[in-house]
């Protein structure tokens, strides 16, 4: 038993896999389980931004590797899975937060049959590219589903572990616009909640993140004009229904993903927790 409550927050010496590592939130969250003593194995799909968040970490004194990994190939997986192993003997917590966006799974508008006529008619849900739609719910789900077979086998083997997945607001709610990105995060949190019960006797927990708008570079082609730089009248409409009036920051997050892989979260598993200042609680 911990002797304190802030000894149960303790990740030290712990082993993170973190996928997606490179990018904005998921290399902070990389960033700050390191500065606490995690040993953190960062994997991207661009190998060179997984360097340079854990380049950030071994700066600050902290433990790392970068792996390169295609979170849709079941051999990368595997062999990321090995080198973690291989290098350090176990795999103690998860992130599998590698996922994005792509206008192929996107309409332009927010309602069909306005009765605007264009000659180049906006794109509308006939119109969504089935391989760009495939694209953007593999990406958010199917990586999900593999990550977690991959990784979770060795703390099923050891008796404890800890995964936290990345779902987003518009798994509560659909948000316009991004259809396929809407329908793999409620996937990703139905799965959360599936697998929880599925390891709840094994001593593996599962709960999620669902982060509100958060300006990273996935969420710019649709939150600010690419001519102007100024924000959109969605941007707009999402701060103004966002009752803490601001974007989030990525240390937003730190706090509730610390308390979910820790010991702390003991007796906490199939659970989305919202960060988002307030979103998914407002109405008019």
């Amino acid at each position: 038993m911990p002797q304190t409550i802030l000894d149960s927050f303790d990740v030290t010496d712990k082993v993170v896999v973190i996928t997606g590592g490179g990018g904005e939130l998921c290399g902070a969250m990389a960033v700050a389980l390191g500065s606490i003593g995690a040993k953190v194995a960062v994997l991207d799909i661009n190998r060179g931004k997984a360097e340079k968040t854990a380049e950030t970490i071994e700066k600050s004194g902290g433990t790392a590797m970068a792996r390169a990994c295609d979170v849709l190939d079941t051999e990368d997986l595997e062999a990321c899975h090995e080198s973690v192993r291989s290098c350090w003997g176990r795999v103690d917590m998860l992130i599998p937060g590698a996922g994005g966006n792509d206008p192929r799974g996107t309409t332009d508008l927010e309602f069909m049959g306005t009765g605007i006529q264009l000659a180049d008619p906006p794109q509308d849900f006939f119109d969504l590219d089935l391989d760009g739609f495939r694209y953007v719910f593999d990406l958010n789900f199917l990586s999900v589903f593999l990550t977690v077979r991959t990784f979770s086998r060795s703390m099923v083997e050891q008796g404890k572990g800890s995964i936290v997945n990345i779902s987003s607001m518009s798994a509560l709610t659909p948000l316009t616009k991004i259809a396929a990105y809407s329908a793999a995060k409620a996937a990703v949190s139905n799965f959360t909640q599936w697998l929880a019960v599925h390891f709840s006797r094994t001593g593996v927990r599962v709960n999620a993140l669902a982060p509100g708008f958060f300006m990273t570079e996935q969420l710019r082609f649709l939150h600010v004009d690419q001519k102007t730089g100024e924000l959109s009248e969605r941007a707009r409409n999402a701060i103004a229904h966002t009752p803490m009036g601001r974007y989030g920051n990525p240390e937003d997050l730190l706090g509730a993903v610390i308390w979910l892989l820790s010991d702390a979260s003991a007796f906490v598993t199939g659970i989305v927790v919202p960060v988002d200042g307030g979103f998914s609680a407002y109405t008019i």
